[in-house]
């Protein structure tokens, strides 16, 4: 029971979703949430992928990916949109950890950030747009977890770099075990996927690969330049890690525009 309150507390932190009265809340709580951040990605995939497969029966490919997408942007509040462009526009004008650090805090979105957004969003919507609808519904289910599970990393290895913050709750020492039940939790949408067809063995280890490098590329930086991490850092990851993995699907065999040619 009170693992199934720690998923309830990560589902409330991470989404607008409401969750039952008698889950409770005890700040303690929280230190332990993080081990459920990839199984509430499963939840944001359903919803998202529901909103694909019912509007793209009705509606063209792009504007089933732009619902989904909205879909998923309101069901967590753009809490992870808010942190990409916030990591944008930190390290992109700040010179200094110090300064980095200062204009992350600010709740103003700058040219870096405001780019950045802009670019993301046309990658995440240009490639689901481009899969054929089956091979979009599973990569929705596997990018979603999956890059929840690059910015649970962060959690695992680096250091939370601020004295406080809206992610310091979730920031104290995260053990292996519970990576590991994180990780677990990425393996049966993942194996789902494969079992229906809709996706091929090559697609699912290059979305994964692309999330892996994601956090492996963005979690580098961020030590050298600012230390460690921050909850918007935690946002950059599952936003980048979830586009690549996307595209990752889009480049195997058989997607490509010249093979489509």
């Amino acid at each position: 029971m009170h693992q199934v309150r720690l998923f309830f507390i990560a589902l409330q932190f991470f989404t607008r979703l409401p969750i039952p009265a008698w889950v409770g809340f005890e700040a303690s709580w929280l230190q332990h949430a993080s081990r459920y951040f990839p199984l509430v990605g499963c939840v944001v995939a359903a919803i998202a992928a529901g909103v694909y497969a019912a509007t793209a029966l009705l509606l063209p490919a792009p504007v089933a990916a732009v619902l989904s997408t909205a879909a998923s942007i309101w069901i967590t509040g753009a809490f992870h949109e808010d942190g990409f462009a916030d990591t944008c526009d930190g390290l992109g004008g700040g010179m200094t950890k110090e300064r980095a650090l200062e204009i992350m805090k600010d709740s103003r979105v700058g040219a870096y950030g405001a780019i950045g957004i802009v670019c993301m969003l046309a990658t995440k919507l240009s490639a689901l747009a481009l899969l054929p609808p089956r091979v979009a519904v599973a990569a929705l289910f596997v990018a979603h977890p999956v890059s929840r599970l690059a910015a649970t990393a962060l959690i695992w290895k680096l250091d939370y770099v601020r004295g406080e913050g809206k992610a310091k709750p979730l920031a104290q020492q995260m053990t292996g075990a519970e990576f590991a039940l994180a990780a677990l939790t990425c393996v049966l949408p993942a194996a789902c996927v494969l079992a229906a067809g809709w996706m091929t063995p090559a697609a699912l280890l290059a979305a994964l690969l692309a999330a892996a490098g994601a956090a492996l590329w963005l979690g580098r930086l961020f030590v050298r330049r600012l230390g460690g991490y921050t909850g918007d850092c935690l946002g950059a990851v599952q936003q980048l890690a979830e586009a690549l993995a996307y595209v990752a699907v889009l480049a195997t065999p058989g997607h490509g525009a010249w093979t489509a040619a």
